[in-house]
């Protein structure tokens, strides 16, 4: 039988490190709380809000302070009809473990009953608006976790959201060969099959137009 962390555990560890950010960046307009899921256990996690020239301050903090050694997603989105603060926006997600360089073979069994504060798993959201304009960036993280790398790559190509910094950004959904410029997330696109009734006559998507009979969705 697997054995996870109380509510009680994941409560009061998102609590405190949201506390420890707020306290290390409180004169940098930083916003750190605790927020909790909608799913069913409705555990919590720290969602931060930060200005992109404190991002880079804020990640080191976290990987070298808070433990925090996973970035699971990279994403952006373009909001041209957004207030002038908020025409673009990246959203980071990262996760603190507590097994960390685990050597092969090792049959190392953590027990959760036992976790300190500061060793409970905990899950990160960092929201970055960017103002609006022709140039979305914010600096890179690659450097400080890997799994930033490739996702960086992805926002870029889909979102066209640049990150300073990032050696060999390239294409890596879109063809290599794909007009300078060409992001497909950014709203001005008109890409085919961007509303589904396009394609479908119901919202469900179960009675298909006849003239696309066929195509792949």
């Amino acid at each position: 039988m697997g054995i996870t962390i109380t509510k009680e555990q994941n409560a009061k560890a998102a609590s405190t490190i949201a506390a420890a950010i707020s306290k290390r960046f409180s004169d940098g307009g930083i916003n750190a709380e605790s927020v909790s899921h909608s799913n069913d256990k409705k555990l919590d996690f720290v969602r931060i809000t930060c200005e992109p020239n404190q991002w880079r301050a804020v990640a080191k903090w976290l990987a070298h302070e808070g433990g925090v050694g996973h970035c699971s997603m990279v994403t952006g989105t373009h909001f041209p009809d957004g207030p002038a603060e908020r025409g673009w926006e990246v959203v980071v997600h990262l996760m603190k473990w507590p097994i960390v360089n685990v050597a092969a073979h090792s049959m190392i069994v953590h027990d959760p009953s036992k976790f300190k504060t500061e060793e409970v798993p905990m899950e990160f959201e960092v929201v970055i608006p960017i103002a609006a304009g022709d140039s979305p960036s914010i600096p890179t993280v690659q450097d400080i976790w890997v799994g930033a790398d490739w996702n960086e790559k992805e926002t870029w190509d889909l979102v066209g959201i640049d990150f300073e910094g990032h050696v060999n950004m390239h294409r890596v959904l879109n063809p290599h060969d794909s007009p300078v410029g060409f992001h497909p997330l950014q709203r001005q696109h008109k890409i085919r099959y961007h509303d589904f009734n396009e394609m479908y006559d119901d919202p469900q998507g179960f009675g298909r137009k006849p003239v696309d009979e066929g195509r792949v969705k």
